[in-house]
């Protein structure tokens, strides 16, 4: 069965390619480590507990090509989320509850 396999080089995922994992049919790089990407460990930008802040969380299969591997995890490449706080906005309401009636000129 062919799954979606991280190539990694110089710590780095510089490719995603679909492989059996068969060496016989194919032989990556020497130099290439090979991963799984849906069961390899990530860390992306999420929000933190309270929603106030973007923080570095763990996952599980969201490796892309430029990601960074350590030895253990792949970590994102993208620079951290500013985070810009939602203003609650309450909707107006009509002064009467009625439905307002136009005239259609009939």
């Amino acid at each position: 069965m062919t799954k979606n396999y991280l190539m990694i080089q110089e710590n780095k995922v510089t490719n995603i390619c679909v492989w059996d994992g068969n060496t016989d049919s194919w032989l990556p790089p020497s130099d290439a480590t090979m991963l799984i990407q849906e069961e390899t460990p990530t860390k992306v930008w999420g929000l933190n507990q309270e929603e106030t802040e973007y923080v570095l969380v763990d996952s599980v299969g969201n490796a892309c090509i430029g990601f960074t591997y350590d030895g253990s995890v792949c970590i994102t490449n993208e620079e951290k989320p500013i985070y810009i706080p939602v203003k609650q906005v309450t909707p107006p309401t009509p002064a009467t509850g009625e439905i307002p009636v136009t005239n259609t000129g009939v």
